[in-house]
Order: C-alpha cells, then sequence, then structure tokens
C-alpha cells in the first residue's frame, strides 16, 4: 500500500465550517456523479474496487471542482461500486452443475436459481452493516487512534494470528497444508513485486501501485479462468425471496460488521478473510445440504465489505492511515487533509449506500437475466484481456508479467481444497517482517 502521511486529528476531523469550501449542493451533485459513475464501473466484469479507486486517483487532480466535493465524488464511486461489483460476480466464473460443490458461493446459489435471491442478501447484509458501522466508526476510530502505538507493537502477531485461524478453519489436513503453502507463495509473490516501481498510463504519481495487477492476478484471473470451459448456459432464476431468518441474517451481518473492524485497521486483511473467520471458518468452502451456509456467507461478506469502507474512512481521518484503495484515491486527492471530515465523509457512505443498496437488486436482476444469453467462453476470454490490460495501464509491463503470475498462484489453492483467502499472504507475508 502505498504510503501516505496526513495532519493529525483535529486537522483531518475539520470543523464543520470547513464544508463550506464547497457549497452542499455542489458536494451533493458530485456525489451524485460518483454515484452514477460507481454504477457503471460496478457493473465491469472482474474491474477489483482497488483497481477502480487507483484510477479515480489519477484521474482525481484533473477533476473540475473544489476538493470537498471531488472527494465526495470518489468515495461515492468507490462505495457504490463495492455495492454493484457482486452483480457481475456472480455471473462470472459460474461453472457446470457438476463442479458446483468446489465453485463459490455465490455461484452455487446461481446454479441453484436462487441469483436472484443471492442478490438480496448482499444488500440486505450492506445495509444492516452500515447502520451499524456508520454509529460506531467513530467511537471506535478514536479508540484506536489512542492505542495506536500499541497496536503497531501487536500489529505482526495480529496478523500471525489470523493465519493462523485461517488455516485452522480449513476442514480437512490436506487443505491446511495447501493453505500455508500458498500463503507462502503470495508472500514470496508480494516480497519480489511490491517494491518494484510501477509505471503504468494511468498510475498517479503518489498512488502508484502493484496491488492492481496482484489482485487481479490471484482474485480474478482465476475464476474467469476455470470458467472458460465451462459449458452449458445459466440456469433461470427463481423469484428473489430470501431463504434466510431475519435473525440469521443480522447475526450474519453483524459478524461482517464484527470482521470489518480487522479489515478497517489492520492491513492486509480483506472483506473475505474477515467473512472466513466471523463464521467460524464456515462458508465459503463447501456448502450445507440446504445452503444456508452459502446465504450467511454471502451476507457477512457484503457486511464485510461495508463495513470496512466505513471503518477505513475512520483509520483514514482519525488515525491517519488508509486502509483502502478508496482511502488512497481519497488521499490522493486531498494531499492536505481530508476537506469533509469524518462526519462529512459518513453521511456520503450513507448516500452511496442507500443508492447502491436500491440499485443491486433493480439492476442485478437485468443483469442476470441477460447473462443467460452471453457466450460463456466469449465473455470469460474478454474479461481477461480486460485484466491483462488494466494491469498493463496501472502497473506497465512489470504490472502484466505480475499479473500473469499472480493468475498462475491464485489457480492452485482450489486445487487442493484449501480457500483462497490464504493469498491475502501477498500483503500479510511482507507486513509480517517489517
Amino acid at each position: 500500500m502505498p504510503a501516505s502521511t496526513f495532519e493529525p486529528a483535529t486537522t483531518a476531523l475539520a470543523p464543520a465550517a470547513a464544508v463550506s469550501v464547497a457549497p452542499a449542493a455542489t458536494t451533493l451533485a458530485f456525489a451524485l456523479c460518483g454515484v452514477a459513475l460507481g454504477s457503471v464501473s460496478g457493473l465491469v466484469p472482474g474491474l477489483h474496487a482497488n483497481a477502480f479507486a487507483l484510477a479515480l486517483a489519477a484521474a482525481a487532480p484533473s477533476l473540475p471542482g473544489p476538493p470537498a466535493a471531488v472527494a465526495a465524488a470518489i468515495l461515492a464511486a468507490g462505495i457504490v461500486h463495492t455495492f454493484l461489483d457482486v452483480v457481475p460476480g456472480l455471473v462470472l466464473g459460474v461453472p457446470d452443475a457438476a463442479t458446483a460443490p468446489a465453485s463459490l458461493p455465490g455461484h452455487r446459489l446461481v446454479l441453484a436459481g436462487c441469483g436472484t435471491e443471492a442478490l438480496r442478501l448482499s444488500a440486505l447484509g450492506s445495509v444492516a452493516a452500515l447502520l451499524v458501522a456508520v454509529p460506531l466508526s467513530v467511537p471506535l476510530s478514536h479508540l484506536v487512534s489512542e492505542w495506536s502505538h500499541l497496536l503497531r507493537t501487536w500489529l505482526p502477531l495480529l496478523l500471525a494470528a489470523v493465519v493462523c485461524l485461517l488455516v485452522w478453519a480449513e476442514p480437512t489436513r490436506r487443505a491446511r497444508v495447501a493453505g500455508v503453502g500458498c500463503f507462502l507463495l503470495a508472500a514470496a509473490l508480494g516480497f519480489l513485486t511490491l517494491d518494484l516501481p510501477p509505471g503504468g498510463p494511468l498510475a498517479a504519481a503518489d498512488a502508484a501501485s502493484m496491488l492492481a495487477p496482484l489482485f487481479a492476478g490471484l482474485f480474478g484471473a482465476p475464476v474467469v479462468l476455470d470458467s472458460v470451459d465451462a459449458s452449458g448456459p445459466i440456469p433461470p432464476q427463481a423469484e428473489g425471496r430470501v431463504g434466510l431468518s431475519p435473525g440469521i441474517v443480522v447475526r450474519s451481518a453483524l459478524s461482517g460488521v464484527g470482521g470489518g473492524v480487522l479489515v478497517g485497521y489492520l492491513p492486509g486483511v480483506s472483506a473475505g478473510v474477515a467473512a472466513v473467520l466471523a463464521l467460524g471458518g464456515s462458508g465459503g468452502a463447501t456448502p450445507n445440504a440446504e445452503g444456508a451456509t452459502d446465504r450467511a456467507y454471502l451476507v457477512a461478506t457484503s457486511g464485510a465489505n461495508t463495513a470496512t469502507a466505513v471503518f477505513a474512512l475512520g483509520s483514514l481521518a482519525v488515525v491517519g492511515a488508509p486502509r483502502s484503495g478508496v482511502t488512497v484515491a481519497l488521499a490522493s486527492a486531498a494531499p492536505g487533509g481530508v476537506p469533509l471530515g469524518l462526519t462529512g465523509l459518513l453521511a456520503v457512505v450513507v448516500l452511496a449506500g442507500g443508492a447502491g443498496a436500491v440499485l443491486v437488486p433493480l439492476v442485478g436482476d437485468r443483469y442476470l437475466r441477460a447473462a443467460r444469453s452471453f457466450s460463456h467462453r466469449r465473455l470469460s476470454l474478454s474479461v481477461l484481456a480486460l485484466l491483462w490490460s488494466l494491469s498493463f495501464l496501472f502497473a506497465g509491463v512489470v504490472g502484466a508479467c505480475a499479473f500473469a503470475v499472480a493468475a498462475v498462484i491464485g489457480l492452485l489453492p482450489p486445487r487442493f481444497g484449501a480457500r483462497r483467502v490464504h493469498l491475502m499472504g501477498v500483503l500479510v507475508g511482507p507486513v509480517l517482517v517489517g
């Protein structure tokens, strides 16, 4: 993650008068434009939220408007993108029905004809997490800021504990051994590539990073590669009736919020990691007969994604440390401190989150119906070409090469029955050794 520094918390938490730098109407208009931009980008298959955020960081200096308005647009776009990217994620990489047990939870639901339900579960998880994370983020961020020296001291031990818990959560000894091996391979890739100088034409000078090609290779390309030879269309989807009780939905979302705390304040931890830990190791690997684990996993992952975005803002505004691609983009757009302050940022999050929750089922249902007529092979190959092109645009030739190597490593975990979350070693490994 690119290094960024900010003014002390008293400066980052700008007084209400600072919002007057950009009139409220202008800021709102920019935020709505961000919602529209994030809606489009979120529906692009394979476009990772971090890659999109880095593109925003590159474009930020040329955007006309006051810093507060530009920050609102970037934040709204990033938040809506994280809501809507579940839609192509459900369609992309859907395998044959015969291989469904080895596929991702969302794909298994689509194969069972429950794709529209999956969309609603994702939206419910995000909304529930938003309602909890927003009021919790202010006191929690100040608490983390107060104890930040202890967090830095114990960070390696905390990350090591997360890695051990992920390995222990695997259901078999073979999967645990594979998880350790995949973690070490990803960590080696991080050691070799993270400090390389990216030189892509779209990379902002102060936000250049190898993260976009590495994440696209480790987590995006393998799913697409596995789907290239998938045969058969996506089955018809039933009505979107939610198959989980309200209590389970709330508990799963709250577990995602708990995981989002880890992601928002600890470097190298992803929402997928948070969801696996929050559900006690269930979900994301093997389904149960009723698919309840898959449904709970989807709710928890969506909740963790949303909570992560909220807590990462707290980390940026109060602690002064960006923990997500969107906060890196905000840092690039406003290097002198976030002009909206934490309260203003959270207001934009609520606006964008509400829009995203409405758009997920509204647009997603139509997306699923249209996807049934796509050529699976042609779509997959087109997405692979897009991911490779983005890797080159963000990090040049070295990024394109890193993408190819990462894609090969990303194919390994499911071959041995392990989860891909171990591949977060690409960030955790270098952090562990300083």
